[in-house]
């Protein structure tokens, strides 16, 4: 596919038309000849030109007040060979999202099954309820990244975050206890499972991230069908962009209610306290970084969630290091934000710094109409 050259993007000297008479947009639909031939609708031209770098005020050279009605234009004269692809019907739709619907319960079902089995042993076989039951929640998570609204596209990379994941996963569960145990001069052993051990556990964060992707996939599911909408109905790039942006901001603290009334519920049930700071920030990083990825933009969930998981992983070691002889400036940051927040205060500060930074992302390249022109599965 041709691209539309640096000179239109910027604003630069009119387009070259040679060949083409003084017709600009048949010299236009020549560069991008096979995004035109293989649109369904005049929607994924715009949003093809969008990428491309073309701006409405490109599209008035082509004597057209936006993109929308340049890609109209450019939609109606170009030959279709083939039928438009019928469109899914309702029972289809229904039928999908009810399999998504469903699948989404898996993970917190998976959780709360597990965390009852820890309660009810101890020993070995608590060891193997634990293992068990984090394998069949990372198969459950892995199903529902893989249909339904959390599913990704094909140009992006769904194991590109993995591992970053696994950690903040693991940290949440058991890097408050390690942090406050080796600040103290422990760790004195193993964790076994429980609350009050050496390295303690804290289960209710794990329990209500897990039931949280009930609401995570209607999140991502609302937003991606409101928006679809709204780039039906709009007739500019920035009027677009401007009725995205409040639309991602909605779902986005709605989300978080959804996972505060979880958290809540998740304490209450293991009589626990419940970590709000530390597990908002946590699942608010996750959601972004999977919208993001859900949407193709997947370099930046990637680098956010390593380097979130990294200083994680600093602080601890920087705890563990200052133990050796003239290293204790190491742990000094450290201390200084655990002496202010708690051991909670560094895993609060990493994600919330890292869902913030995807959070600013997110309000620029989701509200491109670029963003939403790939269909799916049927939502």
């Amino acid at each position: 596919m041709a691209f539309v050259g640096a000179h239109e993007a910027a604003g630069g000297r009119r387009p070259v038309t040679r060949g083409t008479g003084a017709d600009p947009v048949k010299a236009l639909m020549h560069r991008h000849r096979e995004l035109c031939e293989g649109a369904v609708d005049p929607l994924e031209i715009a949003a093809g030109l969008e990428a491309h770098g073309v701006t409405d005020r490109t599209a008035a050279r082509f004597r057209h007040r936006d993109v929308f009605s340049l890609a109209e234009e450019m939609y109606a004269r170009v030959s279709h060979d083939g039928e438009t692809p019928p469109r899914p019907t309702p029972q289809e739709v229904l039928r999908a999202r009810a399999d998504w619907a469903l699948l989404t319960l898996l993970p917190g079902a998976l959780c709360a099954a597990t965390v009852v089995g820890l309660h009810l042993t101890d020993g070995r076989a608590r060891l193997t309820v634990a293992a068990v039951g984090v394998l069949a929640m990372a198969l459950g998570v892995r199903a529902i990244l893989t249909h339904g609204p959390l599913g990704t596209r094909a140009r992006a990379h769904p194991n590109a975050t993995v591992t970053s994941t696994y950690w903040l996963l693991a940290y949440a569960i058991l890097g408050d206890g390690l942090l406050g145990a080796a600040l103290a001069g422990g760790p004195d052993g193993l964790p076994d499972g429980t609350a009050n051990a050496p390295w303690p556990l804290t289960p209710a964060p794990a329990l209500a991230l897990a039931w949280a992707c009930v609401p995570a996939a209607w999140s991502a599911h609302l937003f991606a069908v409101r928006a679809r909408r709204k780039l039906t109905g709009s007739r500019g790039l920035e009027d677009f962009a401007a009725s995205v942006r409040p639309l991602l901001l909605g779902t986005f603290v709605l989300f978080l209610c959804g996972l505060t009334t979880l958290l809540a519920a998740s304490g209450a049930a293991l009589g626990e306290p419940t970590p709000y700071a530390q597990t908002a920030t946590l699942g608010a990083l996750l959601l972004l970084a999977r919208l993001l990825t859900v949407h193709g933009f997947n370099h930046a969930p990637k680098v956010v969630l390593t380097a979130t998981a990294a200083s994680q992983a600093v602080a601890l070691s920087a705890v563990f290091a200052a133990r050796l002889p003239g290293c204790d400036l190491l742990a000094t940051p450290v201390h200084t934000v655990t002496d202010t927040w708690g051991p909670g205060g560094i895993q609060t500060l990493t994600c919330g710094l890292g869902a913030l930074t995807l959070l600013l992302h997110a309000t620029r390249t989701l509200a491109r109409a670029s963003a939403h022109a790939l269909p799916g599965e049927p939502t």
